[in-house]
């Protein structure tokens, strides 16, 4: 992964000014939205006022990804033959069950990586084979409809949820893809959303979905390296260098062992810090 995604931003595809103000957001990555955020009778101009604003451009070098509405609704083809040949990095299908419904997408885009909403529990239940399709970048959690489909209680430590995302992330890093943790709704609640942040970036998740702007500072911190986990990652990376040069397979730095394994961790961080400076600098 050469690009952050600690932030993916939904905005609603058929507001001209949202679409504007989202060039100056510092999301590392916008989620433009065909589906749920675009009425049924704003379909079609949604969608041409989309691909008019992306071909704009302005958007600099965050991720443009499109969520479309579901091939099986009237909408879902022609949102992907329009996105197609827009100026989009990807496009986000929801309500995915299985690769055959990432097979009929990549049909009507050939040339776009493939993103999946996991959000129903058929989906769940496939989520390897899913996240093995030749085209998928990477899945974004829809953790609203799936408490829907499950009939949970919400609670904030989310452990009705768990199963379904650790088994989405597992499969998402067996075949490395990118993983975007569910929305957390309460935008005006920051200390909720700081934990469930903590929560996603601990499990593993790349970056968190928002809904709001005023979301962006709390997941585009809560996903970044430390600066303890910086130092730690330089320290390794030098003694671990000793290590080799005076013919030794092993460092230690504070008291524990550095494998090979550490050292490759420690450069993805170094490497995943070094790429959120060059995005911020175009902000």
């Amino acid at each position: 992964m050469t690009r952050p995604y600690r932030s993916a931003l939904y905005i609603p595809a058929s507001r001209p000014r949202a679409l504007d103000k989202a060039r100056g957001l510092t999301a590392d990555a916008i989620l433009f939205d065909l589906e749920d955020a675009v009425l049924p009778a704003e379909k079609a101009e949604g969608r041409q006022t989309l691909t008019t604003e992306l071909a704009k451009g302005g958007y600099g070098s965050r991720a443009r990804i499109v969520r479309i509405n579901a091939l099986e609704t009237e909408w879902g083809e022609a949102d992907a033959i329009a996105m197609a040949n827009a100026a989009c990095d990807g496009v986000l299908l929801p309500k995915v069950n299985g690769p055959d419904d990432l097979d009929r997408l990549a049909a009507l885009v050939p040339d776009k990586p493939l993103w999946a909403m996991m959000e129903t529990p058929l989906g769940i239940l496939r989520a390897a084979d899913i996240a093995a399709h030749p085209r998928l970048a990477g899945i974004v959690m829809g953790t609203n409809d799936l408490a829907k489909d499950l009939g949970l209680r919400n609670r904030a430590d989310r452990m009705p949820l768990m199963q379904a995302l650790q088994i989405s992330l597992i499969a998402a890093r067996a075949y490395g893809r990118v993983a975007i943790d569910g929305v957390y709704n309460a935008f005006r609640d920051a200390d909720g959303l700081k934990l469930e942040c903590a929560q996603g970036r601990d499990l593993g998740f790349d970056g968190k979905s928002l809904i709001h702007p005023d979301q962006l500072a709390i997941a585009n911190a809560a996903f970044a390296p430390l600066a303890e986990e910086l130092d730690l990652a330089k320290r390794q990376i030098a003694a671990f260098a000793e290590a080799e040069a005076a013919g030794q397979g092993v460092a230690v730095v504070d008291g524990k062992i550095v494998e090979n394994l550490h050292i490759v961790t420690a450069q993805a961080t170094l490497a995943k810090a070094a790429a959120i400076a060059a995005l911020e600098a175009e902000t």
